[in-house]
């Protein structure tokens, strides 16, 4: 059965990450510039505020968060603290482009993506941020770099350019984080829903939250749908798993640029939904700079 967690009416909902040390759950609305902090006991919910789009967080080994910003990322030592530039701002200048969804692999490195506006020129890059601030561009030609994550040793990395309905699979080195050519992981079809955020479990499953699709599917290692979760909205847009014993499934949705008659049908387009499942989430590492 899915919940409605928190009604939140985001405009853009996404990037949420269960903080196992406080038992929140973190997010942001990236149109409304604000990063999230609801309590999963009692629902209560507190912002922070920021002066441009928030693509995506992590969770910092130190305490605190990084945060994707709309050309570089920053640095936030503790809730209401202040962000300060950390790394190159690769997007600088660059109007039709920000950054979007991201992960952290197991070395502590954070791999964050871009988009682009300008969907006719695929020029949005996904990247690696070290630890020590270096960014790398591991590949371009790009659209909208979402769907980033890892297998659960570390040898797979997943990633979807939403428009092309396709998330693809590359094999990675864990040690150096150099990544080997990518293939089709699984192809959508069009006209369905396109695969957005996403989370691998224990079982090596890779949850994808399909925008305009009204749901959440689980795919097999081998990229065979196992699993539908049919969702009271029509743009979810990332799932992460939290709760103590990670079985708790929390999916962002989106609420803006809908019709009236589309709003009429989810009211509650927006809001933080959840459901459990039988097999547990994979702890998130923490950024480790």
């Amino acid at each position: 059965m899915v919940d409605l967690f928190l009604d939140a009416g985001a405009l853009l909902g996404e990037s949420p990450r269960w903080n196992p040390r406080d038992s929140h759950l973190y997010w942001v609305d990236i149109d409304a510039f604000r990063i999230h902090r609801t309590d999963m006991a009692t629902g209560a919910d507190s912002v922070m505020q920021f002066d441009q789009p928030v693509g995506c967080i992590a969770l910092r080994a130190g305490g605190g968060l990084i945060a994707a910003m709309k050309d570089g990322c920053a640095l936030i030592d503790h809730w209401d603290g202040d962000a300060r530039r950390f790394g190159p701002a690769p997007l600088e200048g660059i109007a039709e482009q920000r950054f979007n969804d991201g992960c952290v692999d197991a070395a502590g490195r954070l791999w964050v993506g871009s988009l682009t506006s300008d969907k006719a020129n695929p020029q949005a890059t996904l990247y690696r941020l070290d630890p020590d601030g270096e960014m790398t561009a591991m590949f371009g030609g790009l659209m909208t770099s979402n769907g980033a994550a890892f297998s659960p040793d570390g040898t797979r990395f997943y990633h979807a350019d939403t428009p092309t309905h396709a998330i693809r699979v590359f094999d990675v080195d864990p040690a150096s984080g150099t990544l080997g050519e990518g293939r089709i992981f699984h192809q959508f079809e069009t006209g369905k829903g396109r695969p957005d955020g996403a989370a691998v479990d224990a079982e090596g499953c890779y949850w994808s939250a399909l925008w305009d699709g009204w749901r959440v599917v689980r795919l097999s290692p081998e990229g065979e749908i196992l699993q539908t979760v049919e969702l009271p909205v029509q743009r979810p847009t990332m799932i992460a798993f939290g709760g103590d014993d990670l079985q708790t499934a929390f999916v962002t949705s989106a609420g803006k640029n809908l019709t009236d008659e589309e709003r009429a049908r989810q009211p509650h387009a927006g809001g933080v939904f959840s459901f459990r499942v039988d097999v547990p989430g994979l702890a998130q590492p923490d950024f480790a700079g």
